[in-house]
């Protein structure tokens, strides 16, 4: 699903905007060890990801603020897909 998306992370100075490095990005669980649900993460391009993994520096305030943005922009994404539905929400 996140294959041609636009980045919903979209970290302001990291954001490389490229559409064919989107993945769908799991965010950290609130159980050291486990991966997260799906339900839990969001589109992401590859700069972003690193980010977001800790792969290159992050400060942990703003990435619990960009996770949750993408998380949000990414499930309303779905749902115009169709790719998930929400009873009552059509």
């Amino acid at each position: 699903s996140a294959r041609g998306q636009e980045c919903t992370l979209n970290v302001a100075g990291v954001c490389n905007y490229q559409e064919e490095t989107v993945v769908f990005n799991h965010f950290p669980s609130e159980i050291a060890g486990y991966k997260s649900t799906d339900l839990s993460g969001g589109f992401g391009c590859s700069d972003c990801h690193d980010w977001i993994d800790r792969r290159v520096s992050s400060d942990d305030e703003e990435r619990e603020f960009y996770m949750r943005r993408a998380q949000v922009r990414t499930m309303t994404r779905l749902v115009e897909l169709g790719v998930i539905s929400i009873k009552g929400v059509g």
